[in-house]
C-alpha cells in the first residue's frame, strides 16, 4: 500500500471496536476508549511515531477494562499490520530508549511477521487512573500478536507508575516509527532473506 492506511472494526459480545490508521501521518490521536489513561497513552503513540491513529471503541467497562484495553490492542495490531500490507522496504527492526523524568524504558521491535512479546518491569499500583496496570503488557502482547512483531519491553527505572507507563508507550512509538520507516536503499524489496515477512 503506498497510502499505507487502513481500517479495521472488530464486534465481539464484550466490545466493537473500530481502528483507523495511517502509518504516514502527523502524529495525530482521535476518538476514544472510554478509558482516560489508555487514550492518553495512545495520543503518546499517534505523537511520538507520527502516525495518524483513529479509535472508537464501546466496550462493557461496567464489567472492568479487560476486554476493551485487550481488544484495542488486537485491532490496533490488525490495523498496523493491514497497513504495512507486504512490509516490502520497511527497515523491519527498530528501538528506541525514552526518559519521562525519573521513568526510563526501553522497547525493541522485530516486524518479522511472527508474534512475540516479553515485559520487564513492574508496577508498584494496581492502577493508573481507571487502567488496571496489570493491564499494560497485557495490551502490548495484544497488539504484537495481531501486527506479527515480536516486542521487548524493559522498564529499566521509575519510580511514580504514570512515568514508567508513559516512557514505556513513548519507546514503542519511537521503536514503531524507526521499524515501518521505509527505508530507499531496499528498492521496495522485503527485508528478509526468506522473501516474506507476512507468511
Amino acid at each position: 500500500m503506498s497510502d499505507r492506511k487502513a481500517s479495521v472494526r472488530r464486534a465481539t459480545a464484550e466490545t466493537e471496536v473500530t481502528v483507523n490508521v495511517e502509518i504516514n501521518g502527523r502524529g495525530e490521536f482521535s476518538g476514544g476508549t472510554g478509558l482516560g489513561f489508555l487514550d492518553h497513552m495512545l495520543d503518546q503513540v499517534a505523537r511520538h511515531g507520527l502516525f495518524d491513529i483513529e479509535i472508537i471503541a464501546n466496550g462493557d467497562l461496567h464489567v472492568d477494562s479487560h476486554h476493551t484495553a485487550e481488544d484495542v490492542g488486537i485491532v490496533l495490531g490488525r490495523a498496523f499490520s493491514d497497513a504495512l500490507g507486504d512490509r516490502a522496504g520497511i527497515r523491519r527492526m527498530g528501538d528506541a530508549t525514552v526518559p519521562m523524568d525519573e521513568a526510563l524504558a526501553h522497547v525493541a521491535i522485530d516486524l518479522a511477521g511472527r508474534d512475540f512479546s516479553a515485559f520487564e518491569g513492574e508496577f508498584r499500583q494496581d492502577r493508573i487512573g481507571d487502567l488496571e496496570t496489570s493491564l499494560v503488557p497485557h495490551i502490548v502482547a495484544a497488539f504484537a500478536r495481531h501486527m506479527g512483531a515480536a516486542i521487548h519491553v524493559r522498564l529499566l527505572a521509575g519510580e511514580d507508575d504514570h512515568h514508567k507507563a508513559e516512557a514505556v508507550f513513548k519507546a514503542l512509538a519511537r521503536a514503531l516509527d524507526q521499524a515501518t520507516e521505509l527505508d530507499p536503499r531496499r528498492a521496495g524489496h522485503v527485508p528478509s532473506t526468506k522473501g516474506t515477512l507476512t507468511d
